[in-house]
């Protein structure tokens, strides 16, 4: 299997990019090209040493990193290139759905429309496929539908989590359901869901978690989701009792005493903004303000892709990590293998 740093692919198949936002620094190199497709590669900088040399990334201040640059619908366009902004939105907002006939235009495909075919939830970073054919997104929709009924991962995706896992790997099953409360919808694991819960919409799920590295009371977790539920990994690692750091909707389920964690109850739990202790917002180099503005650490990373030829070996496609994702990283002192 070989792998392929995210990037666009031809006009016949389809666009693996990064969300990124709308952030600078972002570089891309010479196209090259792997299983029939034309790829792109963007280098980022990959995390070294500890928090007493934090190096490019863990120098600058951690606002900066966030900070957007204001652009026109054309340059949108441009930078798109290069990264991908998220496909939700407001009608008024500027996101990728809004630019894709920009899009469409600007790579010369005439009246092809490009279509969402996989990409990660809201607040989650990572690649996102764009197709122009519809042949290729049915093909590729198939793929990712055949490996779930299969139980083979298609996605894996990286986080930094508040908390260690009891074990080093494992499954995680949950029955979720989501229920709309004060004008947002949140995911509610159901205990013991009968067939009238799963009639009405409640989901057996299934994720494959391993940890990665751990340090400072974090880890860096490797988590591979069978089944497809909105907020599906963010729920997982919250009834592990170590909720993604960033995770401002779901994290306030885990409470403490006396150092132990717990479970507080998901119907009762309104969403806050997740609250750090004061020891890791340490290792951080954060304040507390600060902490309230940290982005989700979920990274979409790798997703395979079906071969040119039914036999072929799948093409893994990879993306390399937000330059938060690897500041904190540097200030933990984790090491992604």
């Amino acid at each position: 299997m070989r792998a392929v740093h995210a990037g666009e692919m031809d006009g016949r198949g389809v666009w693996g990019r990064l969300w990124g936002g709308w952030r600078r620094g972002l570089r891309v190199c010479a196209a090259a090209k792997d299983a029939g497709f034309v790829t792109r590669a963007r280098h980022q900088l990959q995390p070294r040493g500890s928090s007493k040399r934090l190096g490019p990334l863990g120098d600058q201040p951690f606002l900066r990193l966030l900070q957007p640059k204001n652009l026109s619908r054309e340059e949108l366009v441009e930078v798109l290139r290069a990264a991908v902004v998220d496909q939700k939105g407001k009608p008024e907002e500027l996101t990728l759905l809004s630019v894709l006939p920009e899009l469409s235009q600007s790579l010369g495909l005439g009246k092809q429309e490009l279509q969402v075919v996989r990409a990660p939830g809201k607040e989650t970073s990572g690649l996102v496929l764009l197709s122009s054919c519809p042949q290729t997104a049915s093909r590729l929709q198939k793929f990712f539908t055949h490996s779930r009924r299969a139980q083979r991962p298609t996605a894996t995706y990286c986080a930094v989590t508040d908390g260690i896992p009891a074990v080093s790997e494992g499954k995680i099953q949950a029955a979720l359901k989501l229920e709309h409360a004060d004008a947002v919808n949140l995911v509610v694991p159901v205990k013991d869901p009968s067939r009238k819960d799963i009639l009405e919409g409640v989901k057996k799920t299934l994720s494959h978690f391993r940890v990665v590295a751990t340090g400072s009371g974090c880890a860096l977790v490797q988590l591979q989701p069978v089944t497809v539920f909105p907020s599906q990994l963010q729920v997982h690692m919250v009834l592990q009792l170590c909720p993604v750091l960033g995770d401002h909707t779901y994290a306030a389920r885990v409470g403490t005493v006396l150092g132990q964690r717990f479970l507080l109850p998901a119907e009762s739990t309104k969403p806050q903004k997740q609250v750090l202790a004061e020891a890791l917002l340490r290792r951080l180099h954060l304040t507390p303000s600060q902490a309230a503005q940290l982005p989700l650490h979920l990274h979409l990373h790798r997703l395979l892709l079906p071969g040119t030829r039914p036999r072929d070996t799948p093409v893994e496609l990879l993306a390399p990590l937000p330059p938060y994702f690897s500041r904190t990283l540097q200030c933990l002192g984790l090491h992604q293998q």
